[in-house]
């Protein structure tokens, strides 16, 4: 995994490569200031060590289901006396145990 000091030089040679980078001033295109430049290196630096760091954490979220009808999984199961080994059969078990397969947490 990169450090953010990697992904910093990593994004810094795409934005060389880029030059001149415009942007919009009160109507003009100009070119970025060295400042502006500084800015969009680390904003989109830290946003990929973010992703690097917390993208599963984001794709497991969109992927579990509402708490309510995590709430009224976990209620079957128990009502259908699912306890122990055997409450990994349950629905809710199985439904979070694949978000978490599909998503996983880097090593």
């Amino acid at each position: 995994m990169a450090t953010l000091e990697e992904f910093i030089t990593e994004v810094t040679a795409e934005v060389e490569a880029q030059k001149p980078m415009m942007m919009n001033v009160n109507g003009k295109e100009e070119e970025m200031s060295d400042d502006d430049y500084d800015w969009y290196i680390n904003v989109n630096a830290q946003a990929r060590f973010d992703q690097q760091e917390n993208g599963y954490k984001y794709a497991r979220e969109n992927s579990y289901l509402p708490l309510q009808d995590q709430l009224d999984q976990i209620w079957h199961a128990v009502d259908a006396g699912l306890f122990g080994e055997d409450a990994k059969t349950s629905d809710w078990y199985e439904y979070i145990q694949k978000v978490k397969d599909d998503n996983p947490k880097p090593e």
